[in-house]
């Protein structure tokens, strides 16, 4: 067993919530992206949206904030390996990451107004 590994299970499940707690502190966009998770949960909840739909949207926004998180590590080991120094590579590298990220917010966005709007125009509607 590797000296980085953790024999314990309870002990990774608190290395795993310090990385959520440290992405929380250190990542502005982290914090946006939850907030807006949390506003999406909380119209889901409001338009009374299906357990199916509910899954969904929560994926999406779940989703977001682990390339969130992964954005970060990439941005991390990066300016490690270059010493916080402007490289190409470093900016083409950061810059995909970044695109991951906004892909990955526009499909949630996205999936959320689908779902959304199917259901503000039954409540109208119908």
């Amino acid at each position: 067993m590797n000296k980085f590994q953790s024999r314990n299970f309870n002990k990774s499940i608190m290395y795993a919530l310090n990385g959520v707690r440290l992405a929380f502190k250190s990542q502005r966009n982290f914090r946006k992206h939850l907030v807006i998770a949390i506003c999406t949960l909380s119209i889901a909840f409001f338009l009374r949206v299906s357990l199916v739909e509910f899954c969904i949207i929560l994926f999406a926004n779940m989703f977001v904030l682990v390339v969130e998180m992964i954005n970060s590590v990439v941005e991390f080991i990066i300016d490690a390996y270059y010493k916080n120094k402007w490289a190409k590579l470093a900016k083409l590298s950061k810059d995909i990451a970044a695109g991951a990220v906004l892909i990955s917010a526009i499909t949630s966005v996205t999936i959320s107004f689908l779902i959304y709007g199917n259901k503000i125009y039954h409540l109208y509607y119908n």
